[in-house]
């Protein structure tokens, strides 16, 4: 067989660990992993070296905002970003674009919106709010992943959370569809305004036991419906203990968790009033936007303590959470102005992701495969895409990355391709360089014509 590709990498990291390997590609596909000195016949080949070789990773974690708050993020440049920071693969939040993906027109809209300008793959999540139940079938037959709720506010009045009562009519709607929940879980009851606009007003006001309530909520309704149901960006390392409990119990509860709860703390967020030179947005919207400072850390549920933190790794570890993906929610900078009582609460590192966390993951004593495993294998068996995604192994799409683990960087905010630079990491050093990435076995820099397809739920 005469391949299309062949590359060849010291450090290949494949299901079974890392070890030399040539992987060849063809017709888009991996046709073969051989051996690091086995001479398929190819029409080009790479030879990386002692570089690294990934799977492209898949996140399932990510708001574009397109249609409707184009100005906030686009497909354009979410994908572009993506692109150069190894994610092939990506799965779009319901919310925040006008109109929000709560129907099949909706669907349709974004889809219309997304045609022809993602340069990584990207499918779709739907939305489950009060009144839609019966929107729900329909989104499914159209290819939505699964869907969303929130258990507090989300934000944006176009996307209300659901109640108790409404969860349980829409888990059951879910579940006889054999479809999967994402859930925002914090309790609203246990959340509060904050007293200033501090961080430390900020964390008191969305603490641990808010995330915990929910997580049991779902848990219960989970056993009361049978649906399948994931828990997103989880900050709170006590709620650990019911979801180690639920998977005991044989329930189909998983969880995630983000970079910024995995690398960042408390103490890393500066005062309101100190903006470093790196933190500036360099983005071309307004030469007079003021820095953005101590709010780009801001996020719902917020970044926690160090002890937290490192409980959070040890949840990875004993594979309570199963991935880690970006929760990209990037804003105009103006949005993010102000404080931490009012600032938009997001944090965009959909181009920093892979260098965050195994920047902390190495120190911890953890492999690229672990990486590979949570960022790569858990998204992509989340979202069902196992038979092409999410993996170095016959039969997958050709979506692979070069990284060079061991060279380090300074985060500089003007180097990033999402539509705004702004980002906690601005000025911070992290080591991992995405070097190149392919899709489908054609490279791909976000910087040519976009050779992303939208996928529907297998």
């Amino acid at each position: 067989m005469v391949f299309d590709l062949v590359i060849r990498s010291r450090r290949a990291v494949l299901p079974e660990g890392e070890r030399p390997a040539a992987v060849a590609v063809r017709d888009g596909r991996i046709a073969a992993v051989a051996d690091h000195d086995a001479p398929p016949p190819a029409g080009a080949e790479v030879d990386l070296g002692d570089l690294a070789l990934l799977p492209g990773l898949v996140d399932t974690h990510v708001h574009i905002n397109e249609p409707g708050r184009t100005e906030w993020e686009g497909f354009a440049t979410a994908t572009r970003a993506a692109a150069r920071g190894g994610v092939t693969t990506l799965v779009d939040m319901p919310l925040n674009s006008l109109p929000p993906v709560v129907d099949a027109s909706a669907l349709e809209a974004k889809r219309a919106a997304a045609a022809g300008r993602v340069h990584v793959d990207v499918g779709f999540w739907g939305g489950a709010i009060p009144g839609n139940v019966p929107d729900l079938g329909p989104l499914w037959t159209a290819g939505v992943f699964g869907f969303k709720c929130f258990t507090a506010d989300s934000g944006v009045p176009e996307f209300p959370p659901l109640t108790p009562e409404g969860m349980d009519e829409a888990f059951r709607a879910i579940a006889a569809l054999d479809g999967l929940v994402i859930v925002h879980a914090e309790d609203p009851a246990a959340l509060t305004e904050p007293a200033s606009g501090g961080y430390a007003d900020f964390l008191a006001s969305r603490p641990p036991s808010a995330e915990r309530s929910a997580v049991e909520r779902v848990v219960r309704l989970v056993e009361r419906t049978g649906v399948r149901a994931h828990i997103l960006h989880l900050s709170a390392a006590d709620c650990l203990e019911p979801l180690a409990e639920a998977r005991v119990r044989g329930l189909p509860v998983s969880a995630e968790t983000c970079p910024h709860y995995l690398t960042l703390c408390t103490t890393d967020v500066p005062p309101l009033d100190a903006v470093s030179a790196e933190a500036r947005p360099l983005d071309a919207v307004s030469a007079e936007v003021p820095p953005v400072g101590a709010t780009a850390f801001k996020c719902c549920p917020p970044i926690r303590d160090a002890a937290n933190r490192d409980a959070l790794w040890a949840g990875l570890a004993d594979g309570v959470i199963d991935c880690v993906v970006t929760d990209h929610s990037p804003c105009t900078p103006e949005l993010k102005r102000g404080d931490f009582a009012t600032a938009w609460g997001g944090v965009s590192s959909l181009q920093l992701g892979l260098p965050a966390v195994w920047t902390a993951a190495r120190e911890r004593g953890h492999s690229l495969r672990d990486v590979v495993r949570w960022m790569a294998e858990g998204p992509s068996a989340l979202a069902g895409l196992t038979a092409r995604k999410g993996r170095i192994a016959v039969g997958r799409d050709a979506d692979l990355v070069a990284f060079a683990a061991d060279e380090s960087f300074t985060v500089v905010p003007g180097d990033l391709a999402h539509r705004h630079p702004v980002t906690p990491y601005a000025g911070r050093a992290l080591t991992g360089v995405v070097r190149a990435t392919w899709l489908r076995g054609e490279a791909v820099t976000g910087a040519g014509e976009p050779r992303g397809v939208l996928l529907s739920r297998p």
